[in-house]
């Protein structure tokens, strides 16, 4: 059963010389082309299955015009939405004007903002401009449903910055909440200037769990904590290693034990060259995925649900029952999850299974 669409518009608001895309931001045809490029990749693809997600990412989506965005969802109107299904967008905070907001709450239910950080010294190293939070409010008074993205781990970065950005997003009552450790991936600004990333310590991670827990966010996710009921159902088909479309130059999608990812070539893309590879899963690794995605989340992995998908025994398995006898992992009599003493080594856990 496939219920989610990612749609990947790999477009951004600063203008840098770190990649092409942001330069393409600047050429009403180029963007046209894409969307047009898009559209015939969509109705090519989707086979009507009824839809209860759809994430709309890159990028950076809310950096198309007010126009651009109309016939961005005049496109994606061809999905057949689940009438309680959950609609984002990602965007950057100086997109934020109430005309497109006003037009946004028609079309979307959930905004995912990239903030990464309110520090000014920090926000120069990203190449990026210090977030409004005068325009998280603006967002704020149009949508309920709200995420923010916050990086910490800078080598800049003292204990005190990040207590700073914690409460600033508190302040604002922000209700969902992902946090991310710095890393260093190809082709950004960091990764091109050299930046090295000292000695990481568990001090970060202690302090944002106890803080955020302690004003009544759910840690449900190893990056993720949100108020009751504000859950990215999105992120979860993922973490659920459930089936999802991917559209979009970039783009990534599961269907039907079949894992694929698009051309990452603008100009392929545009010549509708659209998969580059494609992986079909045997049941081993797809046992593995449900592992390495599942044990993501704080409740960990069902067991009754693994055995209905697997038609195995979750604690037949050597690596859980070695992870389990380590304390590594927990059995709750319902489900298996990593003890949460040992989330700072998720992923010295998770390669368990690979």
């Amino acid at each position: 059963m496939i219920k989610a669409v990612y749609i990947h518009i790999p477009f951004c608001t600063s203008i840098c010389s770190y990649c092409d895309f942001c330069k393409v931001i600047k050429n009403e045809n180029w963007i046209d082309n894409y969307l047009s490029i898009l559209e015939k990749e969509i109705k090519e693809g989707y086979k009507g299955e009824k839809i209860k997600t759809l994430y709309i990412g890159g990028g950076t989506p809310s950096a198309l015009s007010l126009k651009q965005l109309k016939k961005l969802f005049s496109i994606l109107s061809i999905f057949k939405l689940d009438n309680n299904a959950e609609i984002t967008l990602e965007c950057n905070v100086e997109d934020l004007t109430k005309e497109k907001l006003e037009f946004l709450k028609t079309k979307i239910n959930r905004l995912s903002i990239g903030v990464q950080t309110f520090n000014e010294k920090l926000i120069k190293i990203l190449g990026r401009k210090k977030p409004n939070k005068d325009k998280i409010k603006l967002a704020l008074k149009y949508f309920n449903n709200i995420n923010v993205d916050l990086m910490y781990g800078f080598n800049e970065e003292t204990f005190s910055i990040l207590k700073e950005d914690i409460e600033t997003l508190l302040d604002l009552k922000i209700p969902h909440i992902s946090t991310y450790n710095l890393i260093l991936e190809k082709h950004t600004k960091l990764y091109i200037d050299g930046y090295k990333i000292e000695d990481e310590t568990d001090e970060n991670e202690n302090y944002i769990n106890k803080k955020l827990e302690e004003n009544g966010y759910i840690h449900y996710e190893i990056s993720n904590y949100a108020k009751e009921g504000y859950e990215s159902k999105h992120n979860l088909t993922y973490w659920n290693n459930e089936n999802y479309y991917g559209f979009g130059l970039g783009a990534a999608g599961y269907i039907y034990n079949v894992r694929y990812e698009n051309v990452t070539n603008l100009s392929s893309y545009l010549n509708g060259k659209f998969i580059s590879e494609k992986h079909i899963l045997d049941e081993k690794e797809t046992v593995q995925n449900e592992f390495i995605l599942g044990l993501r989340k704080l409740k960990g992995i069902n067991k009754k649900i693994f055995k209905d998908k697997y038609n195995i025994d979750i604690l037949s398995l050597d690596t859980v029952k070695k992870l389990l006898n380590d304390g590594k992992l927990v059995d709750d009599g319902n489900n298996i999850f990593i003890n949460p003493k040992y989330l700072y080594l998720s992923n010295e856990i998770l390669i368990n299974f690979i």
